[in-house]
């Protein structure tokens, strides 16, 4: 077993359930403490702190509080969060370690719930024994979960622009309004690797590429914790892969899967952004929960990686040890299983690490030095966040709080911007029409423009499952937003002014036809139509995707489909906009044999600048430079499906069934075109070392444009099957129109690791390919693709190649003896362009 970033562990078996009673060392690895205490020991206040607790002092360190509840926000939310008798003073009477979601649970006017936290901080210093505020968390996925907060673009659009700078710079003004606020820790992000479109929690996750999922979700931890707000990576480890894409189902994922495919994000957020926190994932891996793995969350995670942080339960999930999994006889024996493991906090209330973990520690039957680890462990993080200083929230609460400022309306809308794709275009974009701004004087007449849809004028359908807007405020419908997000269709008036009408069609939802005959009328009077179909983000049952809204097909919700066949067939030129939070099997609007539409643009829940971004590609006031993160599937039966499939996994002989998807993986159209010439790969590079490659991207076009020039690899012979096709690093370059960059990668070959027969990550001697291309299925000579790129055994056809653009792949050799992979090894590629 390897001490490496992607080596995974035994998953469990019978001995993986706790002892009667379990002793520990309570020590706590970790940087520096603020009075000078040496790395991997607690501080001399902390010890101070540990030393003078009762029992019940201690754990009321490791759990969380809730106010306010009401709604539904988390799994099994009614039946489990009975709140605790009593006042809150007498509640947290012995002290208590979080509050859960104080901003994000109802709407609150953010000055008024600032002046009562910094109220409430300050009576648990001065009226608890020992006068430790309360950690503050909130949810922060698509921006803070709170009323007038900023809602930026779902994480599946962070995906789609390949763009981690821009991330990070979102995560930054996110962390400030978090800070700003008294929350010191923030629930994202989430870095679990999409295996399957049908999984409702799809729009939480980067994309289908453990290495775009680790660089991009990295980005983000460094602009949440720049701005002085713990991040924390969700789900460790392995909860995309649940069977049937189905939310909790269990998990069948071999320890190679797991290690080179579910870990690595984990480890670079960890190792490269230095992430102070981690929850667990709710599912079982070969029959034991995450919750109760102790090889997980202590063998791999903290003996393996290093992890010094705390590790929070996912909301609910030690209490599931009982109630879900039925490995535990009670809340007092999942608290053993939990806290054995390496879970340190119980979020969101204090279902088992209260009284019933008391019992069984003065029982004997749990060793209190198991708590002291935990305890340590949070009031170190307390102490570097400053919530040990005698002067914290001493100052007056802010007032005047602005959560939704220009900085963040304009990193709204450039992410945004940047994680559209289109997908076809046969001419009919851009439209005539330019956004005054950068209207030119020859731009021509005004297009009318019809626009239509169920999602073209709501403002819930640009936002994703953890915006305050459909996870909270979605129970509070008479309540406003509280801040502005044009709709698709206001933006297009905006731009477009008089030349824009409307019809809505059908809903998202529903078989109810009757309005789409008037939609097709308008269409029909029209020079161009805008469709706008997709999702609506939700939990557990409200809505078509999110948390519990799990799907068996993946064709458009509802009557979406023929809503969008009715308008194409008026004959109007017809430009399909798809809002979404998971990718659909569209193969009938970009491939089919009949009338289809003559442009269709992808948008995963783009946020609170999306529909000005949409405006601004349509109209061509910007350019299309998003590329997809995730495949997008032929038919929910191709699934699960990832392009990092061996070569018997995609079309060949041996099989009828074609799982090749309709776009692949880095697939994205522009108004102009780029080519990629004169590669120059090194020729050789030792297994331990680093190679360069250099790549001339030409924009071929007469527009300035934005490239992702796409770095890809294939490993020739190995020990063990390696994928057909593998990213290897990528870079967003901008390139002015008929002119050149000459882009350079410096990737170490650790990019190439794998985990071997015996399950230690290593690089093996020999050869690989290198190449440069426009998605994943691009392909030229030199390689085991078959038409199109995709694999094809025995040169079996591909059902529908995707044009693309590539260089030939070079032939590196990989030299010197096989190479163990340490947490040492870089894992990141570089580049250049000039």
């Amino acid at each position: 077993m390897s001490t490496l970033e992607g080596a995974a562990p035994p998953t469990g078996g019978p001995e993986a359930r706790p002892a009667s009673t379990t002793s520990v060392t309570a020590t706590v690895d970790g940087p520096e403490a603020r009075d000078g205490a040496a790395p991997g020991l607690p501080s001399d206040r902390a010890n101070a702190l540990l030393a003078s607790m009762t029992l019940e002092e201690k754990t009321a360190q490791l759990v969380g509080y809730w106010l306010d509840q009401n709604g539904v926000v988390a799994p099994m939310q009614g039946e489990m969060a009975a709140a605790p008798d009593g006042t809150l003073p007498e509640i947290t009477r012995h002290g208590i370690g979080q509050f859960t979601r104080v901003y994000g649970t109802r709407p609150v006017e953010p000055d008024k719930r600032a002046a009562w936290l910094w109220t409430e901080q300050r009576r648990l210093k001065r009226e608890t024994r020992l006068g430790i505020p309360a950690l503050v968390h909130e949810e922060c996925l698509t921006g803070l979960a709170a009323w007038k907060a900023a809602t930026f673009p779902t994480p599946l659009a962070w995906g789609a622009a390949f763009d981690p700078e821009l991330v990070e710079q979102v995560g930054a003004v996110i962390g400030r309004s978090m800070r700003q606020l008294g929350i010191h820790q923030g629930l994202a992000p989430v870095l679990d690797v999409v295996r399957d479109p049908r999984w409702g929690r799809v729009d939480e996750c980067i994309g289908e590429d453990p290495y775009l999922v680790g660089t991009v979700g990295t980005a983000y931890v460094r602009g949440l914790q720049g701005a002085g707000v713990d991040a924390t990576l969700k789900h460790f480890l392995g909860y995309s892969a649940s069977q049937a894409g189905r939310n909790h189902a269990p998990v069948h994922a071999g320890a190679r899967e797991l290690a080179d495919v579910f870990l690595p994000p984990f480890a670079m957020a960890l190792l490269d952004g230095g992430a102070r926190s981690v929850m667990n994932s709710y599912a079982e891996i070969d029959g034991v929960p995450v919750a109760a793995n102790v090889d997980l969350l202590t063998g791999v995670l903290r003996d393996q990686l290093g992890f010094d942080g705390t590790v929070v339960a996912d909301y609910f999930s030690v209490a599931f040890l009982e109630v879900m999994h039925g490995i535990a006889a009670d809340r007092g024996e999942a608290a053993a299983m939990a806290l054995t493991a390496g879970i340190d906090v119980e979020l969101p209330t204090g279902d088992a690490y209260l009284a019933p973990l008391v019992d069984r520690v003065r029982a004997g039957v749990v060793d209190e030095a198991l708590v002291d680890r935990a305890v340590l462990r949070v009031l170190r993080q307390k102490e570097r966040l400053g919530l040990l200083d005698p002067d914290v929230f001493e100052d007056d609460a802010p007032t005047g709080i602005d959560l939704d400022t220009a900085e963040h309306r304009d990193l709204a809308r450039r992410l945004a911007a940047e994680s559209l794709v289109l997908l076809s275009n046969d001419g009919v974009l851009p439209l005539r029409g330019r956004d005054a701004a950068t209207a030119s004087a020859d731009a021509g007449p005004q297009t009318s423009v019809a626009v239509i849809g169920p999602n073209a004028h709501r403002p819930e359908a640009l936002q994703g499952c953890y915006s305050f807007a459909n996870h909270v405020l979605a129970t509070h419908p008479d309540l406003p937003l509280g801040f502005a997000i044009p709709t698709v269709l206001e933006a297009l008036q905006q731009t477009l002014g008089d030349a824009v009408s409307s019809a809505v069609g059908c809903a998202v939802e529903g078989d109810d036809r009757s309005g789409i005959e008037a939609a097709a009328a308008v269409a029909r009077d029209a020079e161009v139509a805008v469709v706008v179909v997709g999702d609506q983000a939700g939990l557990f049952g409200r809505g078509t995707v999110g948390e519990g809204n799990d799907t068996a097909s993946l064709d458009l919700p509802g009557v979406q489909r023929e809503l969008v066949e009715a308008v194409v067939a008026t004959g109007t030129p017809t430009v399909m906009v798809l809002l979404t939070g998971r990718p659909y099997a569209i193969g009938w609007a970009l491939d089919g044999i009949g009338p289809r539409p003559s442009a269709v643009v992808q948008a995963f829940f783009p946020g609170e600048g999306g529909g000005l971004a949409i405006a601004d590609l349509l109209s061509g006031a910007a350019e299309p430079s998003g590329r997809l993160p995730v495949s997008l599937p032929r038919a929910a039966g191709a699934q699960p499906y990832t392009y990092l499939h061996p070569r018997l996994g995609g079309p060949s002989d041996v099989t009828a069934a074609d799982s090749t998807p309709v776009r692949p993986f880095g697939f994205g159209l522009s108004f102009t075109s780029f080519a990629y010439e004169d590669l120059v790969v090194d020729d050789a590079v030792t297994t331990d070392g680093t190679f360069t490659a250099t790549v001339t991207v030409r924009n071929t076009g007469s527009r300035d444009g934005a490239d992702v020039v796409q770095l890809y690899g294939h490993d020739v012979h190995a020990s063990v099957t390696r994928p057909v096709v593998q990213l290897l690093g990528y870079a967003r370059v901008a390139v002015p129109a008929d002119q050149t960059r000459r882009v350079c990668f410096t990737v170490p070959v650790q990019r190439f690791a794998f985990s071997g027969r015996d399950l230690r990550r290593v690089v093996e001697p020999g050869d690989v390919q290198v190449w440069v291309a426009s998605h994943a299925a691009a392909s030229r000579s030199g390689g085991p693709l078959g038409s199109g790129g995709i694999v094809a055994v025995g040169d079996a056809a591909v059902a529908a190649p995707v044009a693309g653009s590539a260089t030939d792949r070079a032939v590196l050799r990989v030299t010197g003896p096989v190479h163990e992979i340490g947490l040492a090894d870089p894992r990141v590629v570089t580049w250049t362009a000039d």
